[in-house]
């Protein structure tokens, strides 16, 4: 028997539906999936205040995204929100789902640059938000970590601290970002270097198919396991959890970030770095910001550049590594910190003036959440000439809220193929660019928009080409978007997909077209399904065409 909670609850929801109808298009599939979602949870005997309409106060803060941009470039709003305790709740929402046609889309963090886990151009759609899904356990003697997708980064890495002081786990700097996007799409760190990426470590998973059944990696098969460490989890099933394995890193790290203008040599610097950034000991990972600011000398405009790095090892290794490798930088004893690995990630996150539970919170620092952002990402294979690097500062000068990021590769990256996971972009490139640009103001949306792509542009002659390479877990709807009807072409697809996956793509296609054909977990940028052709049985047996 329902509890008096639950039937109150009930009542709210059924007097919410007939205010939320009056405006909606699709109010009676809506309506009809509510009541289908009720009816099974009692069945589960679930509580149905984890199930959240427009009208619930609830609502809108299981919304805040770290994004404004959203709410113009992808305006429609999810019907429903359910924030599911068990598993069983999950497959109740794929069964309503199946019966009345609404899409799911699976959320753990919120971070999606184009807002695809809670954001939609048109069509109708439901969430399951996974942040109660968010368990960590730790096994210290295997060295493993089963982890939950609702879980942040921040979470994870507070308790491996709490149960080694030498165990880490190669994963992102910002600790709110949700495991199970992060994971699934790649996952770089400032340990990639010497201990590769996330997905790398993903030695086991539990999914829910479209058919509401529950899966490991020897159940699910080969080829979904390997679709989902890289090619995104959300095209094939919803994640639960993922097994991984830790990494061993040393008791003391060294951490240092040297700041110099183009007043003070930045673009002789910018230029050696990328001659020697994927070259150097494994154990050093130089990552590069770079941003217009005020010149401390002249209050002039000018662009600083960021040395910001981490070593596996303490200062007095570093510092004659630094002087062989990168003598022009000058590091310093001084400009050195060491620290333990987990503090450093309060250090690159900006937090380490803060205690270490602060891992813990799920709200993003910064002011996320009242600005527009919009990211890109490109990869580099051969170095920038100076010129170029010029032309590159002429457009960070002309817009205040404008940031590069150059990410180095090599070391350990090199040694994994192109095809071990989803994730292509090993071998081969030097860096990897992330271009950013913030804005306070809806007014100001064409003009930040306007310089990125601009940027983005002339760009194109500097970094890599057929395909222009780009990082998955920094989605870009300019790329490429699959139709709102969900029957996109393999040519169509192929635009954005290469650049995310390059020849992988063919395959991850294969995959979601085996344990999806009918492709209910689907969204602008999802694997798609073949349709019936000569050309899908030659990608399905994957021969060339």
């Amino acid at each position: 028997m329902a509890s008096l909670h639950t039937l109150t609850y009930l009542i709210l929801i059924s007097t919410n539906l007939h205010l939320f109808g009056a405006s909606s298009s699709n109010n009676h599939g809506y309506h009809d999936f509510v009541e289908c979602l009720i009816d099974q949870f009692q069945r589960l005997n679930s509580a149905t205040d984890t199930i959240y309409t427009p009208q619930n106060a609830t609502y809108a803060t299981l919304l805040l995204s770290q994004n404004l941009r959203q709410a113009s470039a992808l305006p429609r709003r999810p019907d429903l929100i359910v924030t599911p305790f068990h598993v069983s709740e999950i497959q109740a929402s794929i069964h309503c789902s199946h019966i009345l046609g609404l899409q799911i889309r699976v959320k753990s963090g919120g971070h999606d640059y184009e807002g695809l886990s809670y954001a939609s151009a048109s069509a109708p759609f439901v969430i399951i938000d996974m942040r109660n899904f968010r368990s960590v356990s730790i096994d210290e003697k295997a060295k493993t970590a089963r982890v939950e997708v609702g879980a942040t980064l921040g979470q994870l890495y507070y308790t491996i601290s709490r149960t080694s002081k030498t165990l880490a786990f190669p994963a992102g700097v910002c600790p709110t970002v949700g495991v199970g996007g992060h994971f699934s799409g790649g996952g770089y760190s400032m340990i990639s270097r010497k201990h590769s990426i996330a997905a790398d470590h993903i030695v086991d998973a539990t999914l829910i198919n479209a058919d509401g059944q529950i899966l490991n990696k020897k159940s699910m098969g080969e080829d979904l396991f390997w679709a989902i460490r890289g090619g995104g989890g959300t095209s094939f099933g919803i994640v639960l959890d993922f097994t991984v394995t830790l990494v061993t890193v040393p008791e003391t790290v060294t951490v240092f970030n040297v700041t110099r203008t183009l007043e003070e040599n930045a673009t002789e610097l910018v230029d050696k770095w990328q001659h020697i950034a994927d070259k150097v000991d494994e154990n050093l990972l130089l990552r590069l910001f770079l941003n217009p600011t005020n010149s401390p000398a002249t209050r002039n405009l000018t662009v600083a550049a960021s040395f910001t790095s981490l070593y596996l090892g303490g200062a007095r290794d570093l510092l004659p590594i630094m002087e062989e490798q990168f003598p022009e930088l000058g590091l310093t004893k001084d400009d050195c910190k060491e620290m333990s690995w987990v503090e450093s990630l309060l250090f690159f996150a900006n937090v380490d003036d803060q205690p270490l539970d602060v891992l813990l919170d799920r709200t993003p620092a910064g002011g996320f959440g009242s600005s527009y952002f919009k990211g890109k990402s490109d990869y580099v294979s051969a170095p920038i000439p100076v010129t170029g690097l010029r032309e590159i500062w002429n457009f960070l000068l002309q817009e205040e809220g404008s940031s590069l990021q150059f990410s180095p590769y090599g070391g350990v990256l090199n040694t994994y193929s192109d095809e071990e996971t989803p994730f292509p972009h090993r071998r081969g490139n030097i860096f990897m660019i992330h271009y950013a640009v913030v804005w306070l103001n809806l007014n100001e949306s064409e003009a930040g928009i306007r310089w990125i792509r601009g940027l983005y542009g002339y760009m194109a002659r500097h970094v890599t080409q057929n395909p222009r390479a780009a990082y998955f877990n920094y989605r870009d709807l300019d790329i490429g978007r699959n139709n709102e009807a969900g029957n996109t072409s393999y040519d169509q697809a192929s635009v954005w997909g290469l650049k995310y996956f390059k020849n992988n793509f063919r395959r991850l296609v294969r995959v979601k077209t085996k344990v999806d054909p009918l492709n209910f977990f689907r969204d602008e940028q999802s694997i798609p399904v073949l349709g019936s052709s000569k050309k899908k049985l030659h990608l399905l047996e994957g021969r060339r065409e």
